[in-house]
């Protein structure tokens, strides 16, 4: 089998050095690049077609987060695993919303940071124990007090909308693309997402939850 190809974005060359050691000493897997901020950890991964990316949260030359929500867009083969030095209930759920499908603390055992990249590379969700502490915590600091719930409309973005406003009139992927001047991999990307945050399987029932839900009225 062919090895996963792993991509590290992070501003401390020392933490790459460290996660590349972990990494290549892995049976099944391979770094294949480095990054040191945002912009460039986007431009590697879309040159080197990673199939899991680490990706520092805070780094100095650019935002993790904001290269996270465009790889996830525009490389969504591709699985990023958010990581920091320290685990808190916002930079989660931050990273979460935008795309990433894990979060880890860089000071995980090794064989934790190996054991995340192979799980997310199979399709699965890791989170570290200390970023799972704080979001239990929070959990139980807010129990009893009222929940506020994303009404569906308000979990799509703006662009999202768009989408969903000429797929309702019928449009394929390759029309909604040139009407937005999107890729029809783009498009293809937002509607996946969508179907994720509503939790339906294909663009028939994003449709009909869409109408049912007054997001958008159906000619």
């Amino acid at each position: 089998m062919d090895p996963i190809r792993v991509l590290i974005a992070d501003d401390e060359a020392l933490v790459r050095r460290a996660l590349q050691v972990f990494l290549n000493a892995e049976p099944g897997m391979t770094v294949v690049g480095e990054a040191s901020d945002g912009p460039s950890a986007v431009r590697l991964s879309l040159e080197l077609k990673p199939d899991v990316i680490l990706m520092d949260i805070r780094m100095p030359g650019g935002d993790g987060i904001r290269a996270i929500e465009q790889l996830s867009v525009d490389l969504p083969s591709a699985r990023t695993i958010a990581i920091t030095t320290y685990g808190s209930d916002e930079t989660v759920a931050g990273a979460l919303r935008v795309g990433a499908v894990g979060f880890l603390v860089k000071d995980s055992e090794p064989e934790h940071i190996t054991a995340a990249v192979r799980s997310a590379h199979h399709g699965g969700f890791v989170l570290s124990s200390v970023a799972g502490r704080d979001l239990v915590r929070r959990i139980g600091a807010s129990a009893g007090q009222p929940t506020v719930t994303l009404s569906p409309a308000e979990q799509v973005s703006r662009r999202e909308l768009d989408v969903l406003e000429l797929l309702a009139k019928g449009m394929s992927n390759a029309e909604i693309g040139r009407d937005l001047f999107l890729s029809e991999a783009t498009v293809k990307s937002h509607l996946r997402r969508i179907m994720t945050k509503w939790g339906v399987r294909d663009r028939v029932q994003v449709l009909l939850y869409a109408a049912t839900t007054g997001v958008i009225r159906l000619p």
